[in-house]
């Protein structure tokens, strides 16, 4: 059972709302009787992406090397466009987050090594971790200006640089080959510690791995550059980047001079979209913060690196094996490999288990997407290999990975995030009450089965939907031929449907089985 899962577990005990057990964390231990059977629910999501794709198919006939959508600068907005130009917002943005990681770190080192008592847990699994992803995806990339790593970096940086150097050179060039592997490295650790390890929760283990994780990312910087390690190596940077594309809001520069001289690669683009080294390096004039329609940032992409296409394809995997994890399934798959595995590795039996079940789907899944590329290559009449159309498609995951995260986390940032409010006045459990909030008691009842189940259903089919469009356009930039476009879409439209279909079904084990 994940760290997120055994806490929720133990607020939903001491409050005897209802019986606690591994495979209803995210489902309140609530039964809800669905007013029709699940697989009609199933049929008609699916149903609902299938028409998605010929409503698209009917009113979006573009084609060529870009797809242009409406935007505004709102930097060029009154009064608005002064405020978020404006130096103090976002100095005391920075300084918010440096001061609240600080107090996490503090917490666990030396603050209550209980978990619900302690700040570490509840801010770094609950309001960090779900909650940053839903801003980067709905609002836009607040990460880039609160990420805490960058900020004390920056803050050091200014203390030590030396006249006429702008900070922004590592030790060694960043070799072209590595890519956004070590993100992806990482990001697989992280997806482990999430899901897998059962001391995650503790507060000094978390605060350890923070530390850990600092030290790799100011190594990072130190060794590459700044901005070339936020860019390849900081999983965070590069996952709520990723992210971010799809959201209503996007950074952009107008000096083409600047781009081309930009060490992250971006002025290989048509345009310079969303390079922060461009937009930190850019003088006002040329600086827009644009607003636009959701998802359209996704099909821009155009050149997307097997690396990244693979972290693409694991973001997808792993949260839907987090989902599996808490299904009378999975119950089913440990049940099976205990003996096995408790032969084998004794009391970490089951964190075997599922570590075999986190490298096991990620795989599966990949090898199931590179299946259904070959067959869209195959009926586009595509001469580029199997791995291009892959990666060119990739980016159309990404709606796909934020509905199901929307469906599968809303519950638990809504019901156990609330314990952020009692903990804000009492970070290390030393009996404060900085705030008067100290009395707090989460309302457990704020959501219930229903309202969760209606809503998984609306996420999934509109993030599916979503993907169909970016899979659309992507379709219409590499195939002229609309009638071939067109056709090359249906094994991704078939793998569109069937993954909305077994989201949903994954979605509803918790509530219908409760």
């Amino acid at each position: 059972m994940s760290a997120r899962n055994s806490a929720l577990a133990a607020l939903l005990a001491a409050a005897a709302a209802a019986a606690a057990g591994p495979a209803y964390a995210h489902g309140f231990g609530e039964r809800y009787d669905l007013p029709i059977p699940l697989s009609y629910f199933l049929v008609g999501a699916a149903a609902a992406v299938a028409l998605s794709f010929v409503v698209i198919g009917l009113f979006l006939r573009q084609g060529g090397e870009a797809a242009p959508y409406p935007r505004r600068n709102l930097l060029k907005t009154p009064l608005l466009g002064g405020a978020l130009s404006s130096r103090w917002p976002s100095l005391a943005a920075r300084a918010a987050s440096a001061l609240v990681f600080v107090i996490v770190l503090s917490a666990g080192l030396v603050g209550t090594q209980r978990p619900l008592e302690s700040i570490s847990p509840t801010f770094v699994w609950i309001i960090w971790w779900v909650g940053m992803g839903y801003v980067s995806a709905l609002l836009g990339n607040l990460w880039a200006l609160v990420n805490p790593w960058k900020i004390v970096y920056e803050w050091v940086q200014k203390l030590v640089r030396e006249d006429g150097d702008d900070g922004e050179a590592g030790l060694l060039d960043y070799p072209d080959g590595l890519d956004v592997w070590p993100a992806v490295i990482l990001f697989g650790l992280f997806a482990w510690l999430e899901n897998v390890y059962g001391g995650a929760s503790r507060p000094f283990n978390l605060s350890v791995l923070i530390l850990g994780y600092s030290a790799v990312t100011w190594a990072g910087m130190l060794t590459f550059g700044k901005h070339r390690w936020l860019r390849h190596g900081e999983v965070f940077s590069v996952l709520f980047g990723f992210f971010a594309r799809f959201s209503p809001t996007e950074v952009r520069v107008s000096e083409r001079a600047r781009c081309e001289s930009c060490a992250s690669g971006c002025g290989l683009d048509d345009e310079c979209v969303d390079c922060y080294e461009c937009f930190d390096a850019a003088g006002p004039g040329a600086r827009e913060l644009n607003v636009r329609p959701y998802a359209v940032g996704l099909a821009q992409v155009k050149r997307v690196s097997p690396a990244a296409a693979v972290l693409v394809a694991a973001a997808v995997a792993t949260v839907t094996f987090d989902g599996i994890m808490e299904t009378s399934v999975w119950v089913g798959v440990q049940t099976q490999l205990f003996g096995a595995a408790d032969a084998l590795f004794g009391t970490n039996a089951l964190e075997a288990i599922d570590t075999l079940g986190l490298l096991a789907v990620p795989a599966l899944f990949l090898a199931l997407y590179l299946l259904f590329s070959g067959a869209v290559r195959s009926l586009s009449g595509e001469s580029a290999p199997v791995t291009e159309v892959a990666r060119a498609y990739v980016f159309s995951l990404i709606p796909i990975a934020l509905a199901y995260n929307l469906a599968h986390f809303l519950s638990l940032l809504l019901i156990q995030g609330q314990l952020i409010i009692p903990l804000a006045s009492d970070p290390f459990g030393a009996g404060w009450d900085i705030l008067g909030t100290a009395g707090y008691d989460p309302n457990i009842a704020i959501v219930n089965a229903r309202f969760v189940w209606f809503l998984s259903v609306i996420a999934i089919v509109a993030g599916h939907a979503a993907a169909v469009y970016v899979a659309h356009v992507v379709a219409h930039r590499r195939q002229r031929d609309r009638a071939r476009a067109l056709r090359g879409q249906y094994p991704m439209l078939a793998l569109m449907v069937g993954y909305t279909a077994v989201s949903l079904w994954i979605i509803a084990q918790p509530i219908v089985e409760g």
